[in-house]
């Protein structure tokens, strides 16, 4: 066995102990902001050995000590915020409960803001300096590969051409044969076997996993199943018997909900006091000078799981009696001068924020159409209705990549479509984030699809 395969065992131990460091340090310099210097009182060493103590159960608990060398550095980041978040509820909980001062709530915000930030940096440091280190020949495993096909040469050629990965191809066996197997793997010291499942029998397979469990190899299996891709498949189990569920999408996880419901009550009610409070009473104040009719306005909409919900918006156009569903056109002359900019700028979404805290909506998803529109390209773009397996949003990915406004050619609407299936499909937090930063710049840069 390698020297350095015996190295792993540490690295949970040096995840915990730099997570530890980030958080220590996010707490001087808290102290330092906020207090105006380093030395700690003893009230300050109990928070700190509180929150050093709430950390390392979150991180036993969340698992953030089990990084696949296969994953991604947004999927690796995406479990870092999972972990936060939970740590960020258990320390507010303990605020409220103990009814602490205002200023503890501060304290505690410049901390996690400048741990959130510490943390994700080293973690993303650890992602590329262990992919370097493995690519230099260090911390790998010996893989077998068992079983012939397309798949098989592809997972071998796949794993020589990405080095970084720490896996070193000892040899691909094409036909069964348990002498050669068991030859091989402790010739080579092979310390993972591959299976293809499609290429051997129930007992074949059982006699592998046999002789790896005898020898302390780990086995994966993989099948013609693996070709679906695009599909999210899972392992499932029902009674005793295993099954792949297909299309698991990451906001089935209760887990997950809870974060992304938690980050858009949290995200809502920050923009609620640090913009709506002051910026709507004068948008209302433009909108009564330049026309008659009310300021706000709601439509029906179809949300999660097509259940109807009425949408608010500010108005936009002038008052008129067309009961018609068109979409706005460039050069509209249904819109009135201060509606062009609140379209130009996206402001006119501004009140779907109560439909966010009302829990009809999220922050981010799929943009709500109108009913008719979805009626109309309902029959005509496959998987239509799978943008609505979560609850619609503010803004979406789609609008990000410029699918937004008026959807004029069919190509428009499914182009809009199959970025919101992608979205569904490959949600996290991190990507939350992104597209509300890119949002922000697209306001600011001004959209020419906004009219």
């Amino acid at each position: 066995m390698p020297l350095s395969y015996r190295y792993s065992q540490y690295f949970p131990f040096i995840l915990l102990l730099f997570d530890l460091v980030c958080l220590n340090i996010s707490l001087l310099m808290a102290n330092q902001y906020y207090y105006g210097f380093l030395v700690p009182t003893s009230d300050y060493r109990f928070l700190q050995l509180l929150l050093n103590v709430i950390w390392i159960g979150v991180f036993f608990v969340s698992k953030l000590q089990e990084v696949d060398r296969s994953s991604e550095l947004l999927v690796h980041l995406n479990k870092i915020l999972t972990g936060l978040a939970i740590n960020l509820s258990i320390v507010f909980a303990l605020w409220f409960i103990f009814q602490s001062e205002d200023h503890l709530r501060k304290f505690l915000f410049i901390t996690y803001l400048c741990f959130t930030l510490t943390v994700l940096s080293w973690r993303s440091f650890w992602h590329y300096f262990i992919r370097y280190y493995r690519a230099k020949g260090y911390n790998y495993r010996n893989v077998l590969i068992i079983g012939e096909g397309d798949l098989p040469d592809a997972l071998g050629k796949h794993i020589e051409e990405n080095s970084f990965l720490g896996f070193r191809l000892v040899e691909s066996v094409k036909s069964y044969d348990l002498a050669e197997i068991c030859q091989l793997s402790k010739d080579r010291g092979v310390n993972i076997i591959f299976c293809y499942l499609s290429s051997f029998s129930e007992d074949q397979v059982r006699d592998i996993i046999n002789f790896a469990e005898n020898n302390l190899i780990k086995v994966n299996f993989f099948s013609h199943f693996s070709k679906f891709k695009g599909y999210n498949l899972s392992m499932q189990r029902l009674g005793d018997i295993p099954f792949i569920r297909v299309n698991t999408m990451p906001l089935d996880n209760i887990l997950n909900k809870f974060i992304k419901r938690s980050f858009d009550i949290a995200f809502s009610c920050l923009v609620f006091i640090v913009i709506l409070s002051w910026l709507i009473p004068i948008i209302a104040l433009v909108i009564k000078i330049e026309s008659k009719g009310p300021v706000f306005f709601k439509q029906d909409r179809h949300g999660y799981n097509n259940r109807f919900f009425s949408i608010y918006k500010i108005r936009t156009m002038y008052v008129h009696n067309d009961r018609n569903v068109e979409q706005a056109k460039k050069g509209d002359s249904r819109i009135t001068r201060i509606g062009a900019i609140l379209r130009r700028t996206s402001a006119d979404e501004l009140p779907q924020f109560i439909n966010v805290l009302k829990g009809e909506m999220s922050v981010v998803g799929p943009r709500p159409h109108a009913i008719q529109h979805n009626t109309d390209y309902q029959p005509k773009i496959d998987r239509f209705w799978q943008r609505h397996s979560v609850k619609p949003g503010i803004t979406g990915l789609a609008q990000t990549k410029g699918f937004r406004g008026e959807t004029a050619k069919l190509s428009d609407m499914s182009s809009r479509i199959k970025l919101d299936r992608f979205y569904i499909k490959n949600w996290s937090l991190i990507l939350d984030l992104r597209i509300i930063i890119l949002t922000i710049i697209a306001v600011l840069k001004g959209d020419r699809n906004a009219y």
